[in-house]
C-alpha cells in the first residue's frame, strides 16, 4: 500500500486500486492488511478477517491516540503512513512480570475451540489467573508476540500464563518457560 495526494492506494497485482479511506463497515483485503499491521504493532487482538468492525475501529483509535494523530477510528493517509512506519513510538509498558509460560491450542485433548470469555481460541489469546492479570489486559510476551488476557484455566494460578497457538505442533514447539512479560497500558 502506498499513499498519494491524501488518498490511500493499495497495489493488487500490477494495478493500483484507489481507496479513499478505510472505516467501520468496510470489508476487503486492505482492511485485513491494516488489521495485520495493527496486530504487529500490538494494537489489534482479534481475528484478521478483513472486516472493519468495532474491534478494528477501537484498535485504530488507540493507535491514533498513541501516535498523536487525529482520533477518528478511520484509516486515512496519515494513519496508514504511521502504521507502515518503522520508527514508531512503542506501546507504553505499565509493568513487567516474571511468569511461567506454557502453550496450548484447540487441538489439545480436552480443549475447547472457545475461550472462557467466548472468543475463538487462536494465537494472541492468553490464559491467565485474573487475580494476577485482569481479563482484557494487553501483553507482550517474548518469543510469542502480543496477546490479550482472554481466557482462564484450572491449572493457571498465580504467576502462570498459557499462550494459545493455532496448532498443537506450534504449542509443543513453544513448550514451557520462565519469562518476563510486559503488561501494556
Amino acid at each position: 500500500m502506498t499513499t498519494v495526494d491524501g488518498t490511500v492506494y493499495a497495489k493488487s497485482s500490477n494495478e493500483k486500486i484507489k481507496i479513499s479511506v478505510l472505516k467501520r463497515g468496510d470489508k476487503s483485503i486492505y482492511v485485513k492488511k491494516v488489521q495485520h499491521l495493527l496486530t504487529l504493532k500490538g494494537y489489534y487482538f482479534d481475528v484478521e478477517d478483513g472486516v472493519f468492525g468495532k474491534n478494528t475501529e477501537d484498535a485504530v483509535r488507540d493507535f491514533q491516540r498513541d501516535q498523536k494523530l487525529k482520533i477518528s477510528g478511520i484509516v486515512d493517509r496519515k494513519t496508514l503512513e504511521k502504521l507502515q512506519s518503522t520508527t514508531l513510538a512503542p506501546r507504553k509498558v505499565k509493568k513487567e512480570l516474571k511468569v511461567n509460560a506454557s502453550a496450548y491450542s484447540s487441538q489439545d485433548p480436552n480443549c475447547s475451540k472457545y475461550t472462557s470469555t467466548g472468543q475463538l481460541l487462536r494465537k494472541g489469546i492468553v490464559a491467565v489467573d485474573p487475580n494476577v492479570i485482569p481479563l482484557g489486559t494487553k501483553l507482550y510476551i517474548p518469543g510469542y508476540g502480543y496477546g490479550v488476557a482472554a481466557d482462564i484455566g484450572s491449572a493457571i494460578k498465580g504467576k502462570k500464563i498459557d499462550v494459545a497457538f493455532d496448532t498443537r505442533k506450534e504449542a509443543l514447539k513453544f513448550g514451557r518457560r520462565d519469562i518476563v512479560i510486559q503488561i501494556l497500558e
